[in-house]
């Protein structure tokens, strides 16, 4: 799943505002930086800022996909090459310990018990006593 592109409110509401402002005057000047031009400037900058960001998006999220593919193919590699290994020198040989394999004879044997009932100490009832 992609990452969520980018918007913003502000620029939307300052688009509105901008063709309202220019229904009033499109020369609109209120002195220092507060001009209609420098505003239609600046929203035209944070549009592109937005534009780069969500380009940006995509190519990570690419990239992220490509490692993954990549990542599965030399997880796979790599089991076929300790698959290699123990085909050509066996699973109990120093090469298969070499290349990352636990040899046969080191692996742990598990042995199961016979299950048998648990028998309780002479005298003892498994019964709770009614005193009362």
């Amino acid at each position: 799943m992609g990452r969520k592109k980018s918007t913003t409110r502000v620029l939307e509401n300052a688009m509105k505002r901008a063709s309202g402002l220019k229904a009033i005057s499109p020369a609109l000047d209120f002195g220092g930086s507060l001009s209609l031009s420098n505003f239609s400037g600046t929203i035209a900058d944070l549009r592109e800022k937005i534009e780069i960001y969500n380009t940006t998006i995509a190519i990570i999220d690419s990239v992220k996909t490509e490692m993954a593919e990549l990542e599965k193919t030399l997880g796979d590699m790599s089991e076929k090459m300790l698959i290699g290994v123990a085909f050509t020198y066996g699973k109990d040989s120093v090469q298969y310990e070499m290349a990352g394999g636990v040899r046969k004879s080191e692996h742990i044997r598990r042995r199961s018990k016979p299950r048998t009932k648990a028998e309780t100490p002479e005298g003892q009832s498994t019964k709770p006593s009614a005193k009362a």
